[in-house]
């Protein structure tokens, strides 16, 4: 006895849409690793305030740490 199979036709495929934090969210993930494997003695600070200007330090780090 066969099970009753219809037969494919051309555009009847299915179509997988990724959204966009699963492209997004390994690619920050990898920066960020790669930023603290850069540059490790910079990760130990010995501050742990979260003080004035800490978003922009850590844009500077960025922007130094891919430029070396």
């Amino acid at each position: 006895m066969s099970a009753g199979t219809r037969p494919r036709t051309p555009g009847t495929a299915a179509q997988t849409r990724l959204p966009w934090w699963a492209l997004v969210l390994p690619a920050v993930a990898f920066v960020v690793l790669f930023v603290l494997l850069a540059s490790p003695a910079s990760a130990d600070t010995g501050s742990t305030s979260f003080g004035e200007g800490t978003v922009s330090r850590a844009v500077e780090f960025v922007r130094h740490a891919l430029r070396s």
